[in-house]
């Protein structure tokens, strides 16, 4: 059976998502820095565990000479991406990841082709918001002609995890984007537009996320806006150190993630669908691991690819719950 190795798997996302592979069968191997943790985390699942830093190009190849599919759940994703995408297409190993920084997108952009050349498929945001939102706008995208705008919007419900809210900040992107005519112009961060959730009206702020990258990528449509509304703590103040790991599953379960979309035909025509979700933290781990699995069985093509062009814009239905409502 071909290996997966989930890199990061004793962080809050990473663990869970070495349980539900665990739990799917797959063979599974722990990958990450702290030697203890990862020996402890491999016992308790019956899986395999390697050791090794990403700042060491050799010791990343080694540990993935043998390997299928690696899923990087290790943030901030600026600094474990490169390395592991890198070190995948040397090593011919399709790599998955959870980032939901626009960086980790503009480098599978830039790597696409040796990607390509080495049969290896990059698959970032394999699980979480790009997942949710690149199926959302695919699916509605399908209901209009020649469509040619998407505003998007995600509400974002309940407190941030500490790694999460570590990589946030490091990673914050100070330009607020949008895609015109196909290319990424700066826009003003004041923007805001209404959404309908299911609960009414709700002002949802401008924002830059990396489906800007992802949705272009999977459907060519030439205008891209997207937005975000935050309910709750989930951007907390502070000393992010001092942050538990990540919301209880009693505060997942309290605190579900919804996303808005409308699409625009070229003969004004607009759609309009809702996505109603599990909290982002249990939507994650799920995805990321039953998309780790389906491309263990043969699903990947070599580049970078989505999701939901991937798998399908019916990809997020599979994932707990979820469900798509067209208005």
């Amino acid at each position: 059976m071909p290996a997966l190795m989930i890199y990061g798997a004793t962080g809050y996302t990473g663990r869970m998502a070495a349980e539900h592979a665990a739990a799917a069968g797959l063979d599974l191997v722990l990958g990450g820095r702290d030697h203890t943790r990862l020996k402890a985390l491999a016992h308790e699942l019956g899986a395999n565990h390697r050791t090794f830093d990403l700042d060491n190009d050799d010791a990343i190849d080694t540990a993935l000479s043998d390997i299928a599919v690696v899923l990087n759940c290790a943030g901030p994703f600026m600094r474990t991406a490169t390395p592991l995408m890198e070190a995948a297409i040397r090593t011919h190993t399709h790599y998955l990841d959870v980032a939901a920084e626009l960086d980790s997108y503009q480098l599978a952009e830039e790597l696409d082709s040796t990607a390509r050349d080495a049969g290896v498929m990059l698959l970032p945001g394999s699980g979480g918001s790009v997942a949710m939102l690149g199926c959302l706008a695919g699916h509605a995208a399908q209901r209009v002609n020649d469509p040619q705008h998407v505003h998007i919007a995600l509400h974002v419900a309940g407190s941030m995890s500490r790694g999460s809210a570590i990589s946030a900040a490091q990673n914050l992107t100070t330009d607020c984007l949008q895609r015109l005519d196909g290319q990424l112009v700066a826009r003003d961060p004041d923007d805001s537009r209404t959404f309908d959730f299911g609960c009414g009206p709700t002002a949802c702020s401008a924002t830059t996320l990396p489906d800007l990258v992802t949705i272009w990528r999977a459907t060519a449509i030439p205008h891209i806006e997207t937005f975000v509304y935050v309910s709750g703590d989930a951007f907390p103040q502070g000393d992010l150190a001092t942050l538990p790991e990540g919301p209880s599953a009693e505060q997942r379960t309290a605190n579900r993630y919804h996303a808005a979309v409308e699409v625009t035909g070229a003969d004004g025509t607009v759609a309009r669908s809702v996505l109603d979700t599990v909290n982002g933290y249990t939507f994650t781990p799920l995805a990321a691991a039953e998309a780790a699995r389906r491309v263990l069985r043969g699903d990947h093509r070599p580049g970078f690819h989505t999701p939901a062009a991937l798998f399908g814009t019916s990809f997020a239905d599979t994932i707990a719950d979820t469900r798509i409502t067209d208005l």
